[in-house]
């Protein structure tokens, strides 16, 4: 039954339709059942009803007709309970609804399970017989398994049956995501395609057949010569059967195999990566659906001979100079830091991605940009949105595909509003971070780029409370050299002097990978990250460290911060690693003065050992996305269960509120710079816990200093004592909104996803 599974989600999963996936769903379940009926209901989420969009065995001239609200007749019933639902004798059931078009007064037996993803029920499916009988556990458990597995795949084939009803001019989707930077922006989206996926390769049109085809063929070219050259060097240390296989190879890419059909579909007008992909999928789906073991082995031959093609497409294009729209949106896969260094900032409007999450480095970046983003669309179907009209809504995660004239209107004056709100804010930008009772709250920015994209900040801020020395290192091609590191680090130094620059050593792992040193892992967030990669390689921190203190030379405004401690034995090894560089630098003539060196709190492993690691230095800082992570068991990369990640949970503000009160017992200064303190009233909270130092995106600046200063410290005390108080996050959001909106400071707030 297994395989039976496995194969009919293949073969969904394959479809080029909706309309197709729901009828290769029903047909298929009907027959592995052997049962008289197998019908699919959907919910129509607008008119909030299970409507029947395909059966086999009912009349199909109820196809669309036949439709029940939740709790309304047996499938509205399943709907609404989202558990299966297993009866003999159907008709006698009290929730029984007949529905004359259907002609299923035939039938007495009737299972139906729920079609759930992400706790969202999509739909229902059902399957019914003419005998008078209960289906058996093992029908039942396999209804529920297939719908569990369906699920997935019918998301995606929802959304990708939206689109593919769109056309050029008319209608629109709306699809959601996580929102993963605020921010609103329209524009005209340009697809990053990983290198060699051929599942990524968007659909796109071409009018020089002739161009393409001979693009195609010269990537054919390039692939047989790889194939004869790694048959030659190959040739006396393999068995002349496995020398054929190159053989086979070569047939495969003949004029009469798949190189003929995929020039067919360039002839038809696809460009070529989009006919090689197209031609590639079809036969990989078709072999690995026969039974045949050798023709199974030979989907592996073909895909992998697609994917060298396709290398040699990419490369050829990567060659062509990218012309990049004014209103740029980013649409890709993953999205990495050096992706978005190639686009012009000031063509660059927004980003989505299938993967991320609301804390991943890509949003943390975006934030940091100022430009929205709306993260982990794991359903998004990339190959239909090259060069489409889109609306990026980063404050509740949505994504307006093609938007009517009346929905783009409507987020042009969201956006003038938007821009109107930050000039009106930004009339206070050089006034401090002061309450109306005079406290003193220090603002600090969270950088990571060019000093020229933050160069106009140093009026603005009280220092810099997060440089993220990773990201330069992200922009190489190998790891920068000591001198490449020390013009940065001093750029930065003296761009912001006298005030404060905390640089934090180099954070990679978890989401952060540089493209020379992949770090590869199953659990990269409970894995080798941060203080634990640079230990291991000392050369690498050695060499930050000799750069970090030189650059600091004749400034004395340099703080070190490291991440993801969590022991004082790591602590101990870098202090001993900075002493030796501190000797070295000193016999080499350069004027050293020791900085402040401080750890980050983010492993909850270290929230009880404040008492040893303030014996060790000089302050601490809050990272309060990962501590969020690590404290609920989130994977904030995940968006499975991103709604679970929450930086208001009640257990995250009783650990920073811990914090704030041990580092004041040990005369410790201590500051916060996730995204927590980014936030208006979550800079109110942490405010209100004695937080001294917010570091934040510049983007979030103004906002959250007007929140300052138009609040007392007595308030934000209050505000604290209130949130302490609830059990659950939903009940801290709406205790902060109130609070908000009766200090008349609504309008500060970002909108959310409801």
């Amino acid at each position: 039954m297994l395989t039976v599974l496995r194969r009919i989600v293949q073969e969904v999963n394959s479809a080029t339709s909706l309309d197709s996936a729901l009828s290769i769903i029903v047909r298929r379940i009907r027959k592995a059942m052997k049962t008289d009926v197998c019908s699919v209901y959907l919910l129509d989420s607008e008119r909030q009803c299970f409507v029947l969009m395909d059966t086999i065995g009912l009349n199909a001239s109820a196809i669309g007709q036949v439709a029940m609200k939740p709790g309304e007749g047996l499938v509205g019933l399943v709907g609404s309970r989202e558990e299966p639902l297993n009866l003999e004798n159907a008709p006698a059931h009290p929730h029984f609804r007949y529905f004359e078009e259907t002609g299923e007064e035939r039938y007495s037996s009737f299972l139906g399970v729920p079609i759930i993803h992400q706790r969202k029920v999509l739909g229902v499916l059902v399957v019914q017989q003419r005998d008078n009988r209960r289906f058996d556990e093992g029908e039942e458990a396999f209804l529920i398994t297939m719908a569990a597995q369906l699920a997935g795949v019918l998301v995606q084939a929802l959304a990708s049956g939206a689109l593919a009803r769109l056309g050029e001019f008319e209608g629109s989707a709306v699809l959601s995501g996580v929102a993963a930077s605020p921010g609103l922006a329209i524009g005209e989206a340009h697809v990053v395609v990983p290198p060699a996926d051929l599942n990524a390769v968007p659909d796109r049109r071409v009018t020089d057949i002739e161009a393409e085809v001979g693009r195609f063929n010269q990537a054919i070219r390039g692939v047989r010569a790889d194939i004869q050259t790694a048959s030659e060097r190959l040739a006396s240390r393999i068995s002349a059967q496995e020398q054929a296989l190159f053989d086979v190879y070569q047939q495969m890419l003949g004029e009469h195999s798949l190189g003929q059909e995929v020039e067919k579909r360039i002839r038809e007008g696809w460009s070529a990566s989009s006919a090689l992909a197209k031609v590639v999928k079809r036969h990989v789906q078709y072999l690995e659906r026969v039974d045949d073991d050798y023709l199974k082995e030979r989907a592996a031959d073909i895909r992998d001979l697609g994917r060298r093609v396709l290398g040699y497409l990419q490369q050829e294009s990567a060659m062509e100079p990218v012309v990049y729209p004014d209103n740029t949106i980013l649409v890709g896969d993953e999205i990495s830091a050096a992706q978005l260094g190639e686009i012009p900032r000031d063509k660059l409007a927004a980003l989505v991605a299938t993967r991320g999450s609301s804390t991943s480095h890509v949003a943390i970046l975006a934030r940091a940009m100022g430009i929205p983003a709306v993260l982990g669309m794991n359903d998004l179907p990339l190959s239909r949105l090259a060069h489409t009209r889109l609306v990026v809504d980063g404050h509740r995660g949505k994504l307006m595909v093609r938007p009517d004239a009346e929905m783009e209107s409507r987020y042009v004056t969201l956006i003038n509003e938007e821009r109107a709100l930050t000039r009106m804010l930004e009339d206070e930008q050089f006034l401090p971070g002061e309450t109306e009772d005079g406290h003193s709250v220090k603002l600090m920015v969270n950088t990571g780029l060019s000093l020229e994209a933050v160069g106009s900040l140093k009026a603005k801020v009280d220092g810099v409370g997060l440089y993220r020395t990773e990201v330069p290192f992200m922009m190489h091609q190998r790891f920068p050299s000591e001198q490449e590191q020390l013009r940065l680090y001093r750029d930065q130094l003296e761009g912001f002097a006298p005030h404060p620059v905390v640089m934090r050593t180099l954070d990679i792992g978890g989401d952060k990978d540089l493209p020379y040193f992949p770090i590869e892992e199953d659990n990269p967030f409970l894995g080798w990250r941060g203080i634990r990669v640079t230990l291991d390689h000392p050369e690498v921190l050695m060499v930050q460290l000799r750069a970090m203190l030189r650059a600091a030379e004749g400034l004395n405004n340099l703080r070190i911060l490291l991440p993801m401690v969590s022991c004082v034995e790591e602590v101990l090894s870098v202090l001993k690693l900075m002493d030796r560089v501190t000797e070295e630098l000193t016999h080499d003539g350069v004027k050293i003065e020791r900085p402040l060196v401080g750890v980050m709190i983010e492993v909850p492993a270290v929230l009880y050992q404040l008492d040893a690691l303030a014996q060790l230095v000089d302050f601490f800082s809050v990272g309060s996305n990962d501590l969020t992570q690590y404290l609920l068991a989130v994977d904030r990369n995940n968006a499975r269960v991103s709604s679970l990640y929450d930086a208001c949970h009640p257990s995250v503000l009783r650990a920073l509120d811990h914090v704030a009160r041990e580092s004041r017992r040990l005369d410790i200064p201590v500051s916060v710079c996730g995204e927590l303190a980014g936030d208006p009233a979550g800079a109110l909270m942490l405010m209100g816990m004695g937080y001294t130092a917010l570091s934040m995106n510049a983007p979030n600046l103004p906002r959250v200093r007007a929140a300052i200063r138009r609040v007392s410290l007595e308030s934000a005390k209050t505000l604290v004592q209130e949130a302490l108080a609830q059990p659950t996050p939903a009940l801290v959001h709406r205790q902060l909104n109130q609070r908000m909106s009766q200090w008349g400071l609504s309008h500060l707030m970002p909108p959310r996803e409801e």
